[in-house]
């Protein structure tokens, strides 16, 4: 290793908890030469050594060799392997993340550094056992993409791997977990698992006679036994995504009786018809910090005054009342082209923090059937027997546990808490190059959307492509209405144009490239820059609003000036952005409002107001988090009490 950069490295290494040149990772460090001399060592085999090599890796750790003496050679292997099947090699920060995630931490790799390549070192190493690794990322989208492309190492080191689909059948799952890596979303993992549980149970099985996949043993007459193995470990890719941002979200298999399923669609589509006609503060109020919407005396009599056919009229009154509360909530806070699109007669959710289609996943509390009543499509209330299991007790319960994203460092405390890893923050392989252009406030969004165009058509013109980030699909189409008007040619990129997002992204780095898009041009998205454009000053990166979370920001932002390449940002805002009213509540967002509605121009004072909004929303979060977690932690100890399956709702 080249002397300069092993001194660059050396000093720029620092734990976010444990201070600059921490001891723990200055050991870290010091395999990086260890690591190269056994690359030196494999460059001389063929194929067919390189793949005996690792048969005798793979026979090492089974008899019981420690998998931290066998580090060095393994991510060695790795690294030439690499480069003979894909023609990249590990750079030396990329071996640290590597050993970092190997001993379980939550790695902060900036964008743009490679963490698809990264992962496949300690996914390796972990495969040696021959228990399983789970690979787990945001979307289907990007399991499969990682799949086809990091597969080709790990088949010359003879690792089978597989990949978890929404659409799969339980034998392409069976088959998929029977595999050494196995790449798939945190939702598929975790309805597996539920689905493996409840099949145990009404084989009257105890979950220590867990085989799961891989195993001969027939379940029933069927043949039908679960599909997944023992959580051995899981690396999680965009970490701050999955097991802070969605832990809010609990994965559940619902438990209804036919009558009471087809009274409930009853109800769904009654209080939906009505919604309407509740007036706020008159009929209902509104509490903005819960978003809770509570029926008044005036709002309780005019709901009993409504027309009701025998179903309705059989679901006790309180019911009703919370019925109509769950319609009015929906129809006030719930919007087309916002939180979710409509496809193919179903509901889908458009997940804030990438933009994608959330596919198969289900708001819960009965929001989901409420929308499903308002946009007149079919009501999907659950059947079966009822499973749950939260984001955090899914990984919570895998022996080993890492985490890799380009946005932990504001959660660094969250994970320690919860999931007792520390964050480590991994240095770039070149220095960053991109520049933070002063942000601009307006009084009105039109006034800051006019402003958004301005400077795209200034950028547009000098040939700089240019990458727009909106909040919502609306918002997304409304930008593009006005870059139309303007004579500024360019596309869209929402979940709606999702069959077409590896086009728009492969040509969003071209000269003169101009690109609308929601959060999907965030998390995952790699946007190469044409020959010519660096010396332009590189991506130029526009964000409309602030979101509730900054990382959401920060990924943004970071797909631009990626591994040396220049590049650029600004953040755009408005006091009429949704960010206000969430922070401060709607008071205080519309006296700020009426306050500058005459102001032309900018108004940068407001900059440190939107921001502070912007941090409340995120310490809300965090204590709805924490909230949940002590919830699902009071109702297992329970459930375990009653001598009940902590993960299932229900007793046969």
């Amino acid at each position: 290793m080249d002397r300069d950069v092993s001194q660059g490295l050396s000093e720029k290494i620092t734990s976010l908890v444990g201070g600059p040149a921490s001891r723990r990772m200055a050991q870290w460090y010091g395999l990086v030469p260890l690591i190269a001399e056994h690359e030196t060592q494999y460059k001389e085999m063929d194929g067919r050594q390189i793949r005996k090599q690792s048969l005798s890796l793979r026979y090492r750790a089974r008899s019981g060799e420690s998998l931290s003496r066998l580090l060095p050679e393994a991510f060695g292997l790795v690294r030439e392997t690499a480069r003979r099947t894909i023609g990249l090699r590990h750079f030396d920060v990329q071996l640290i993340g590597g050993i970092a995630l190997f001993h379980g931490a939550i790695a902060e790799m900036d964008t743009g550094e490679g963490k698809t390549l990264t992962a496949t070192l300690p996914v390796y190493l972990r495969a040696l056992m021959g228990r399983g690794v789970h690979l787990a990322t945001v979307n289907d989208y990007l399991a499969e993409r990682d799949t086809e492309e990091m597969g080709p190492i790990y088949e010359k080191l003879g690792m089978s791997v597989g990949v978890v689909l929404t659409s799969d059948t339980p034998e392409a799952r069976r088959r998929a977990y029977a595999c050494d890596i196995t790449y798939g979303t945190a939702k598929e993992f975790g309805f597996d698992f539920l689905r493996d549980r409840l099949l145990m149970r009404r084989m009257g099985r105890e979950s220590d006679d867990f085989l799961g996949a891989g195993s001969s043993q027939r379940w029933d007459d069927s043949g039908d036994k679960p599909v997944q193995r023992e959580a051995y470990f899981a690396l999680v890719d965009e970490a701050d995504s999955i097991l802070i941002d969605e832990a809010r979200t609990p994965l559940i298999i619902g438990s209804l009786g036919e009558d009471a399923r087809e009274q409930m669609i009853a109800t769904y589509d009654w209080a939906a018809r009505h919604a309407a006609v509740f007036e706020e503060e008159l009929d209902f109020e509104y509490d903005h910090e819960k978003r809770k919407v509570e029926l008044t005396y005036e709002g309780r009599h005019r709901m009993r005054a409504l027309p009701q056919d025998e179903l309705v009229s059989e679901v006790g009154l309180v019911d009703q009342y919370e019925y109509t509360e769950r319609a009015i909530k929906v129809d006030r806070d719930f919007h087309l082209d916002q939180q979710y699109v409509v496809r193919d007669g179903e509901i889908v959710i458009v997940d804030e923090y990438t933009g994608r289609m959330a596919e198969g996943r289900k708001w819960r509390d009965g929001i989901h059937q409420a929308i499903e009543a308002k946009e007149k499509v079919e009501i999907t209330v659950p059947t079966g027997q009822a499973a749950r299991i939260t984001v955090q007790d899914l990984f919570l319960r895998y022996q080993h546990l890492a985490g890799m994203t380009g946005t932990a460092r504001t959660a660094a405390r969250e994970f320690r808490k919860i999931y007792r890893h520390r964050v480590f923050q991994i240095p770039t392989n070149r220095p960053r190059n991109r520049s933070n252009l002063k942000a601009r406030v307006y009084a009105t969004g039109e006034q800051k959307l006019a402003a958004i165009t301005e400077e795209v058509s200034e950028l547009h013109q000098q040939g700089r492509p240019v990458l727009i980030g909106t909040r919502t699909i609306d918002k997304s189409q409304r930008l593009s209405e006005l870059l139309t008007e303007a004579g500024i040619t360019h596309v869209v990129l929402n979940a709606r144009e999702i069959e077409h997002e590896a086009d728009i992204v492969a040509a969003a780095g071209q000269q003169g490239k101009v690109t609308v898009a929601t959060n999907m041009a965030g998390r995952g998205t790699d946007i190469k820059l044409q020959e010519g454009i660096a010396e332009k000053g590189g991506l130029h990166v526009i964000c409309t609003e602030l979101h509730e979370s900054a990382r959401i920001d920060r990924q943004l932002i970071g797909r631009c000036g990626r591994q040396g390449d220049p590049g650029s940002y600004r953040q755009f805002m408005a006091v009429d952005d949704e960010i206000l009213q969430e922070g401060f509540g709607p008071e205080r967002a519309e006296r700020l409002q009426r306050q500058t509605a005459e102001l032309g121009g900018e108004i940068g004072n407001f900059r440190s107001i939107l921001r502070r909004a912007q941090r409340k929303v995120e310490r809300k979060h965090f204590r709805d988090r924490n909230v949940l977690l002590h919830h699902e932690r009071e109702r297992k100890k329970l459930q375990k009490e009653l001598g009940q399956d902590p993960y299932l709702d229900t007793t046969e």
